[in-house]
């Protein structure tokens, strides 16, 4: 499983990429989540790390193109709150994620299921049960 990327891209964004990461300048800090992918017999299972976050900062679904897709969302309450003086320094933000994954061929995409616990998004992907045809023995009659 891996996360998504499309073909539609040009050079211009590796280019200013490359440029902008470069010793005499900073890129800005942007941080994604943590994941695990673990496959076991049955089942692909996907885990994000997201401390602080409920089950209604997220949405999971399947796109268009059959791709599994994790948005998070976390708004904080900009209101600000009767202090004795003024901020000189806030770092509590605004919090948006998203993550594109290709599905495997085999995962059984009508039963993928989702469930966030101690900061932990966990997302089931049940893979397809391949039914073995039984093995028997035929005589055909040469005619």
């Amino acid at each position: 499983m891996l996360p998504a990327r499309r073909n539609n891209q040009t050079w211009i964004p590796d280019f200013f990429n490359d440029f902008f990461d470069t010793a005499w300048m900073d890129r800005p800090k942007a941080t994604a989540p943590a994941i695990n992918v673990v496959e076991t017999e049955k089942e692909y299972e996907l885990e994000l790390a997201a401390p602080g976050m409920t089950k209604e900062d997220f949405n999971v679904h399947i796109d268009e193109e059959g791709d599994l897709v994790i948005n998070m969302e976390k708004k904080v309450d900009n209101k600000e709150h009767e202090r004795k003086g003024h901020y000189l320094r806030r770092e509590f933000s605004y919090t948006k994620f998203q993550q594109t994954m290709l599905l495997p061929e085999d995962a059984e995409r009508e039963s993928i299921s989702a469930k966030v616990e101690n900061g932990v998004l966990t997302v089931c992907i049940p893979k397809i049960r391949k039914v073995e045809p039984e093995k028997t023995r035929k005589t055909i009659e040469v005619k």
